[in-house]
């Protein structure tokens, strides 16, 4: 019976991504998917600063981002076209060292995935494989599945699991956890159309129309790519509202049938869930599998991302044995408290502002739904921290942004999978004792070292693989008992690259 360090199920975004991340750790990996070719039409469209930034670390961010178009922000308006919030995006290039959001066609980054993958040594990918049996034995996990292109049951064991296989997850069953649930449960129907030629007018802002009687959203995608999510009324024939002469209706408020073609339409139901557990013994979750949210905020794929980066390093340290026992088992359980927290206020943030969408026809109804605004009202980028996990101090859990190092690279391409310590003056870290294998940034090294440190009101931040912080410090004494705290890297470093 062939052995695996993890096994993953289901090769979407986040599955894949996860497992380019344990490949380059030297991790043993299965990928278990039951398609035999990934979607070939368009699903999720949006990803931010954060997620290219990972994809950086897998090597596919400068092949993604030609493909990507860009994002100016977020309006709001109501029946008569009026403006009710404006939510901006910055357009250069941010903190994370990537402009800070993408608008994208999946199959694009789907390819670039897979094709990667394919380079991965010691990642093994089964498509076709239809996984019908999970058993956690303690000391590891038996599965078998179906190779349904040869009728035949294979069976295969891995010291993990990670069940990355949607919102109607195997693995979850397996897990047998409930579902916490915000509440917000409704059908649209999704229109994605490919132009015929220039429309200007649709504009490249996302749009919320907040119509009482019909709430839509506009989304425009890279090229000639567009998307409408339209509210199904209760009542409302799914496969009657798909019809393409009923879709044409609904779209004439903005376009003809000669302007553009159908590429899909479908009616999906909207949820607002997290799983109660994201762990149990050697079986975890992942992506849709744990969180399901409204679109609203584009964070759907975005958080399945953030779950990957999250915790590969930590079944890294698992599997190769850096960790043991009750420490293995607290690192590992780190991951849903830090993760769910952070995923459940992007939820519920993306559930206000369907409420936004659903209910606000007037300014009065905004300011109602956000205290403290008059009139056009604006809203900043929402990037809720870690939650409570393994860092220390009040600013544990924060994604730190990425200095250029003096030569030009970004900080992760020289320092990747590895703790970092980031200072804003070297005098801090003159005396310092590094662990073997953390990386040390000064100004020196990293001209705007001290800007990304200024952002979060500190002298110096250790970083963690995964670019959150482990805590920061503003003397020397604090710095030295956050080294303390620091766990191995999760790869093993040849010759520390100096920076």
């Amino acid at each position: 019976m062939d052995h695996y360090d993890v096994a993953i199920v289901g090769l979407g975004p986040t599955g894949a991504t996860l497992a380019h991340l344990l490949g380059q750790c030297g991790l043993q990996v299965l990928v278990l998917e039951r398609e035999g070719a990934a979607y070939h039409l368009p699903r999720a469209v949006h990803f931010d600063a954060e997620v290219m930034r990972v994809f950086q670390w897998i090597g596919i961010a400068d092949a993604m981002e030609p493909l990507t178009a860009r994002h100016p922000g977020m309006r709001f308006v109501d029946p008569t076209g009026k403006l009710l919030l404006d939510w901006p995006r910055p357009q250069g290039i941010g903190p994370q060292g990537w402009r800070s959001n993408f608008r994208f066609h999946q199959p694009d980054l789907e390819q670039l995935l897979r094709i990667g993958l394919a380079d991965r040594p010691t990642v093994t990918v089964r498509t076709r494989a239809d996984l019908f049996f999970v058993e956690d034995t303690g000391d590891g996990v038996n599965l078998r599945f179906e190779d349904t292109r040869r009728g035949k049951v294979e069976r295969v064991r891995a010291s993990y699991v990670v069940g990355c296989d949607g919102a109607r997850s195997l693995i979850r069953r397996f897990i047998d956890t409930g579902m916490e649930d915000y509440g917000f449960h409704e059908r649209w129907l999704v229109i994605d159309v490919l132009l015929n030629g220039e429309k200007p007018e649709l504009g490249d802002h996302s749009i919320q129309y907040c119509v009482p009687d019909r709430p839509a959203t506009y989304v425009r995608g890279p090229g000639n790519r567009r998307r409408w999510e339209i509210t199904v009324r209760p009542g409302e024939d799914a496969a009657e509202i798909t019809r393409p002469e009923r879709v044409w209706d609904l779209l004439s408020p903005w376009l003809t049938p000669a302007e553009a073609v159908l590429e899909r339409t479908a009616v999906y139901v909207f949820h607002s869930l997290v799983a109660e557990d994201w762990r149990r013994g050697r079986l975890l979750l992942a992506g849709d599998a744990c969180h399901q949210t409204p679109p609203f905020m584009g964070q759907g794929m975005c958080a399945g991302i953030r779950d990957a980066a999250n915790l590969y390093w930590k079944l890294a340290l698992a599997c190769q044995g850096k960790l043991a026992g009750p420490e293995a088992e607290r690192l590992l359980d780190s991951y849903e408290s830090e993760r769910k927290s952070n995923a459940r206020e992007y939820i519920q943030t993306a559930v206000r502002l369907g409420g936004l969408i659903n209910t606000c026809g007037t300014e009065t109804a905004l300011r109602a739904a956000l205290p403290g605004s008059s009139g056009t009202a604006r809203m900043e980028s929402i990037a809720p921290p870690l939650g409570p996990g393994l860092g220390a101090g009040e600013k544990a859990g924060l994604l730190f942004g990425q200095p250029r190092l003096a030569g030009g690279r970004l900080m992760d391409d020289a320092l990747r999978h590895q703790w970092v310590v980031v200072v804003a003056d070297a005098a801090l870290a003159a005396n310092l004792s590094l662990p073997p294998g953390v990386a040390l940034v000064t100004p020196e090294t990293a001209p705007d070292a001290a800007h990304h440190l200024a952002r979060l009101g500190a002298r110096a931040a250790v970083l963690r693989p995964d670019r959150h912080t482990l805590g920061t410090a503003d003397t020397p004494a604090e710095l030295a008992a956050l080294l303390a705290l620091v766990l191995p890297n999760p790869v093993e470093l040849q010759e520390p690259e100096m920076v």
